[in-house]
């Protein structure tokens, strides 16, 4: 089960779609939230680029994909963006 949460957040990342921005939240399994605003992909590896520096200063943060607990949108996003980019169903109309 491990490794299919690992690939599953790997195609999220790899695959991100050109509509939607390259930037969120994202919680870690230790609950951290992580402010971002674009990142990069290395083989295991996600390197977050913050919105801003937290209170150690820190700007870039390097995590591996099992680490991720959950993915927050920010941005305002419609309907045909998300069925875009795979998913199914339909949002609210109100």
């Amino acid at each position: 089960m491990a490794t299919d949460k690992i690939e599953t957040w790997r195609e999220v990342f790899t695959n991100w779609p050109a509509t939607i921005p390259r930037r969120g939240v994202l919680v870690t399994i230790l609950n951290e939230a992580v402010p971002f605003k674009s990142f990069l992909i290395k083989g295991d590896t996600l390197l977050l680029e913050r919105s801003n520096p937290d209170p150690l200063g820190t700007r870039f943060i390097v995590l591996t994909y099992d680490a991720i607990h959950m993915l927050k949108l920010t941005d305002p996003l419609k309907e045909s963006v998300l069925t875009g980019a795979g998913y199914i169903g339909q949002l609210a109309k109100a």
